[in-house]
């Protein structure tokens, strides 16, 4: 009878680390209460104390200071545990900042080695056995130390580009550039 207007379920995006920060954030937020109060009493029993002692009952002064020395150690004592668990929410939440990180290192490294096998595909079969060969020969060449022969550099002019033709992509940009003012505007 849980899904009464036929509506799933979804997963709780709550992990088990959040679940556990959670509850040592409740137990410092109690030990924060906790040393209020203590605090407030021990303010209390000094002014008590000194009203005992106007009073003349000096032992009765006594015995509540020393009631008040212990609950200032409680108090330090609850100091330290309020630390402590303040330094293991911290640490909870880097590792799970560290765990975040390293999955985006993992994603990312198996998006190269995906990148990566992709080329080699395409290399392999864009290479003809001619280009294979030359390739091997040239690997042949470097690990022997020999110098690898490069093709000769042409001699020749490299011929000019007639004017008329620099000047029809100018007249083509000069044409399309008013279009596309009035676009604008």
């Amino acid at each position: 009878m849980g899904n009464v207007f036929g509506r799933k379920s979804r997963p709780s995006r709550v992990t088990e680390q959040d679940k556990a920060i959670l509850q040592l954030k409740q137990q410092r937020d109690k030990l924060k209460q906790y040393q209020k109060r203590i605090t407030l009493q021990l303010e209390k029993e000094r002014l008590l104390a000194k009203q005992l002692l106007k009073d003349g009952r000096k032992e009765k002064a006594l015995l509540l200071l020393k009631k008040k020395r212990y609950q200032d150690q409680l108090l330090d004592k609850t100091e330290n545990q309020i630390s402590n668990l303040e330094c293991m929410v911290q640490d909870i939440e880097f590792m799970q900042i560290e765990m975040k990180v390293i999955e985006g290192l993992k994603v990312g490294n198996d998006c190269l080695e995906s990148m990566h096998q992709q080329i080699d595909e395409i290399l392999a079969g864009a290479l003809t056995q001619e280009d294979d060969d030359a390739v091997l020969a040239e690997l042949e060449a470097i690990t022997q130390g020999e110098v690898v022969a490069l093709p000769e550099v042409p001699s020749e002019p490299i011929p000019e580009v007639p004017e008329a033709a620099k000047a029809e992509p100018e007249r083509r940009e000069a044409k399309n550039k008013p279009d596309r003012e009035m676009l604008a505007a």
